[in-house]
C-alpha cells in the first residue's frame, strides 16, 4: 500500500507535457504545463501552477491560478488568483479571492450556493452580490 502522502498529492502534469483535448478527473489536479481544450473536475480542486500556459474553459470545485489561463471559470466552490497569476476569461464561482499582483480581464459572477448544490454538481443562485465587470478591462491588485 501506498504512504499517506502519495494518496492525498494531487495529480500534475508537468512543465515539458503539452495536452490538446479534453481533461477530466475524480481527484486534484496541478497543471504546470501546457494545456489546450477543457478541463472538468467535478468535486476536485484544480491548480495552474506558476509554469502553466493553459488556454481552456475549466470547471471545478476549486480553482487556484498562479500561472496563466486563458478561459473561463466554472467553480462550486472558491476561485483564488495568486500573485503571478494572468487571468483572461470570465469567472462564475461562490467565492472570489484576488491577491496583489495577480492580472485579470474579464467578468465576475459571484453567486450564493444553495443547499445541496455541492451534491448536484451545480453553482447555486445569483444574489445581489453578482460584481459584473467590464469585459477587456484589466484588473490588476497590486498597490
Amino acid at each position: 500500500m501506498p504512504p499517506a502522502e502519495s494518496i492525498s498529492a494531487p495529480a500534475t502534469i508537468g512543465k515539458s507535457v503539452q495536452i490538446r483535448g479534453e481533461v477530466k478527473g475524480s481527484e486534484d489536479l496541478l497543471v504546470d504545463g501546457v494545456v489546450e481544450g477543457t478541463i472538468t473536475l467535478s468535486d476536485s480542486r484544480l491548480t495552474i501552477g506558476p509554469n502553466a500556459r493553459v488556454q481552456a474553459n475549466v470547471s471545478a470545485r476549486d480553482v487556484v491560478v498562479v500561472g496563466t489561463l486563458n478561459g473561463d471559470i466554472l467553480a462550486t466552490g472558491r476561485v483564488e488568483l495568486r500573485a503571478g497569476a494572468n487571468l483572461v476569461g470570465d469567472i462564475h464561482a461562490v467565492r472570489l479571492s484576488i491577491e496583489e499582483n495577480a492580472l485579470f480581464s474579464g467578468k465576475v459572477d459571484l453567486v450564493q450556493p444553495t443547499a445541496g448544490a455541492s451534491d448536484r454538481g451545480g453553482v447555486g443562485t445569483h444574489t445581489s452580490s453578482s460584481a459584473p465587470a467590464k469585459t477587456g478591462t484589466m484588473f490588476s491588485a497590486s498597490n
